[in-house]
């Protein structure tokens, strides 16, 4: 099998990465999340405008470059090379991964303002209780005439103060956890009824809590058939982890430079640290578990498209591993640098903590060892 991007793949990925290191050094990625706003609107725009990044992964009938999850991929690698804090996966993967799955007018008229840059997508779907069940929902959307009536709290909303819509996961009936009854809504962020309190997450973005008290959202707001969402929720949290798995082959290829550069700098004894053999042997272990994630991150990516059982297998064993990866290559890279490693002043500090939040993105190493087990081990 010939795994070899093609020219266009090549393409992106060069031209993403001149263009980052460019305009995402560590400098100004720190100005961007001390500034009032938590980031750069202008980088956002050029991704969209200027780069045509944004359209990778769409139709070329919609404006996009005719690409899919691998485009995705490349990109989202690319973009934890510089621990980026842009909403693409929340925008582009989750957003315009359930437009697509759905179509329709809704996917005709909110995709280009997507691929464009004027279109910002929050993926509110957690809640206090709900771990990594997504059938988990006490969010309640009620039929009121022609739409529908919303209220219930969502948690840890990645790029919500930004958002201008919100992909909302609602039931619409059955009980707390049923998969029948789950539906899934994308609305406007400023519709009346929706209050936010926004924060900073450990890893540089923005996110807020929702709570939707009484929100009126009209029937073209549905997305799928009513009652029917989980299935597509599925799908595209499948679609968002391996695209943060792909975000993580980025973020610890960095840490596993950044700490054997550390290292070849690094005197003790007279000569530098690189020379020392146990260190030499921790720095090809976490080149191999960096190349291993890839290699699982390429595999799951192939197979997005297959049934669903076959689809989330791959997805729960990619993400095992890139859960466990992160966790062996941040803590290592933090070991090798000692007590400066943790400092807001160095870089490495910052590619460790998002290596920490994505080992539980999307679920832990454990919570997708189990699924894999009830996937190909079932009776």
């Amino acid at each position: 099998m010939d795994f070899s991007y093609t020219e266009t793949q090549d393409m992106i990925r060069e031209t993403l990465s001149r263009f980052l290191a460019d305009t995402y050094d560590f400098d100004s990625r720190s100005k961007m999340i001390a500034s009032s706003s938590g980031r750069d609107p202008g980088i956002w725009k050029a991704l969209a405008q200027d780069l045509g990044m944004l359209g990778a992964a769409f139709s070329e009938e919609h404006g996009g470059l005719g690409g899919g999850h691998l485009e995705n991929a490349l990109i989202m690698e690319e973009l934890g090379k510089v621990i980026a804090i842009e909403p693409y996966l929340q925008t582009v993967v989750l957003g315009g991964g359930a437009l697509k799955a759905v179509g329709g007018a809704v996917a005709d008229a909110v995709i280009p303002e997507i691929i464009g840059g004027n279109v910002i997508i929050a993926f509110a779907y957690a809640e206090p209780q709900g771990r990594y069940n997504l059938a988990n929902i006490r969010t309640t959307a009620k039929k009121d005439g022609a739409g529908y009536v919303l209220n219930g709290h969502k948690g840890v909303v990645y790029a919500a103060p930004w958002a201008t819509h919100l992909l909302v996961t609602a039931r619409t009936g059955g009980s707390n956890t049923d998969a029948d009854g789950v539906s899934l809504f994308l609305i406007d962020a400023n519709a009346k009824g929706i209050v936010r309190r926004d924060y900073p997450t450990v890893d540089g973005f923005q996110a807020s809590e929702i709570y939707f008290e009484n929100a009126a959202i009209p029937g073209d707001a549905l997305l799928g058939d009513e009652g029917a969402g989980l299935a597509l929720i599925e799908t595209i949290v499948d679609e968002a982890t391996v695209a943060v798995c792909a975000e993580s082959c980025g973020v610890t290829a960095k840490l596993h430079q950044g700490t054997l550069e550390y290292a070849r700098q690094r005197n003790q004894f007279g000569q530098p640290i690189s020379r020392f053999q146990v260190l030499q042997h921790r720095m090809v272990d976490m080149f191999m578990e960096v190349e291993q994630s890839k290699s699982m991150t390429t595999m799951a990516t192939l197979k997005l498209d297959m049934p669903a059982a076959e689809r989330m297998a791959a997805v729960s064993a990619c993400k095992a591993k890139v859960s466990c990866s992160a966790k062996f290559v941040g803590q290592n890279a933090i070991q090798t640098h000692g007590g400066i490693g943790i400092t807001q002043e160095l870089a490495i500090g910052h590619f460790f903590k998002r290596a920490t939040m994505i080992e539980n993105q999307f679920g832990s190493a454990d919570h997708h060892y189990a699924r894999f087990e009830r996937l190909t081990l079932a009776d």
